[in-house]
C-alpha cells in the first residue's frame, strides 16, 4: 500500500508528513555529505543530520501515541497497516542511524550514539549554542532557510487540514438542513393526516346521529302500523264494540234491509 492510502485522521497525517519531509532531508543530506571532503565541514554536515534524527525520533514516538489513541475507533485492517507504517519509518530512521555510524567511523568522531539508553534524546540548549558556535554566517542562514521552509510546509499541511475540515462541516451543514426540510415535510404531513381524521370524526358522528334519527322515525312508523292492525284486528273479532269508533272504509257492512209486511193473516213475511 502507498503512503497516500494510508487511512490518516488529520493529525496523524501533520505528523506523517513532518517525518517523510524529514527523511527526504537525511536523504539529500547524506549525499551532499559524499561531495564534502573537508572533515570539519563534514562533522558539522553528521551534526545537522544528527538533529534531523533526532527530530525524527520524536516524530514517529508522538506517532505512535496517536495510533494508540485512535486505536480504539479504528478496525483491526486499518490498527494494523499504521503499525507497519511505524514499523517501516523506524527501520528506515535505523538505516539513517547505521549510515551516520559509517561515516562518525570514518572522521574518528566518539560522541553518544542517537539511540542510548538514558534520556530522551532531545538535544540540550548547550548542544545547540556549541552547534552554532561552530557554523558560519552562512550555514547559520541556511540552517534558518530550511527550518522556515520546513515550517512554510507544516502551514500549508496544516491549512490543508482545516481546508478539509472547513469542507466537511459544509458538507455536513448541507445534510442537516437536508435533514431538517424533510422533518418539516412530515410534520405538516401529520398535520394534514391529523387533520383529515378529525374531519372524518365529525362526519361520522352526524351520520350516526342521522342514521339514529331515521331508525327512530321507522320504530314511530312501524309502532303507528301495529296500533291500526290491533285496531282492526279487534273490530273484526268483536264488531259490536262501541268503545272503539269505526274506521273509514272498514265499518262493516250494513245488514240486509228486511221488509216487515203487515198481512191481514197477522205474519210477518220477510
Amino acid at each position: 500500500m502507498s503512503t497516500s492510502d494510508l487511512p490518516l485522521s488529520p493529525q496523524l497525517e501533520q505528523i506523517h508528513g513532518e517525518i517523510r519531509d524529514n527523511f527526504r532531508a537525511l536523504a539529500n543530506g547524506f549525499q551532499k555529505l559524499d561531495k564534502i571532503k573537508d572533515s570539519s565541514r563534514q562533522s558539522k554536515q553528521l551534526e545537522e543530520l544528527t538533529g534531523k534524527m533526532r527530530e525524527c525520533k520524536r516524530l514517529i514516538k508522538e506517532f505512535d501515541r496517536e495510533v494508540k489513541d485512535e486505536e480504539g475507533r479504528n478496525s483491526p485492517e486499518v490498527n494494523k497497516q499504521l503499525n507497519d507504517e511505524k514499523q517501516s519509518m523506524i527501520k528506515e530512521l535505523n538505516s539513517y542511524v547505521s549510515l551516520r555510524k559509517t561515516y562518525m567511523s570514518s572522521l574518528g568522531n566518539k560522541k553518544v550514539e542517537l539511540y542510548d539508553t538514558g534520556g530522551d534524546g532531545e538535544p540540550t540548549a548547550e548542544d545547540n549554542v556549541q552547534m552554532a558556535l561552530k557554523m558560519s554566517n552562512q550555514e547559520l542562514i541556511d540552517s534558518g532557510n530550511k527550518t522556515m521552509d520546513e515550517t512554510d510546509r507544516a502551514i500549508e499541511r496544516s491549512k490543508q487540514v482545516v481546508h478539509q475540515t472547513v469542507e466537511v462541516g459544509t458538507q455536513t451543514a448541507a445534510t442537516l438542513k437536508g435533514q431538517t426540510d424533510q422533518m418539516g415535510r412530515i410534520v405538516n404531513e401529520l398535520d394534514t393526516i391529523q387533520f383529515s381524521i378529525k374531519k372524518a370524526s365529525q362526519l361520522v358522528k352526524e351520520i350516526g346521529r342521522q342514521v339514529a334519527t331515521d331508525k327512530c322515525i321507522m320504530l314511530f312508523l312501524f309502532l303507528v302500523v301495529c296500533g291500526v292492525i290491533a285496531v282492526i284486528v279487534v273490530k273484526i273479532v268483536n264488531p259490536s264494540n262501541k268503545d272503539i269508533r269505526d274506521i273509514p272504509g272498514l265499518a262493516p257492512p250494513a245488514p240486509t234491509a228486511r221488509r216487515l209486511l203487515y198481512l191481514k193473516s197477522g205474519q210477518f213475511l220477510v
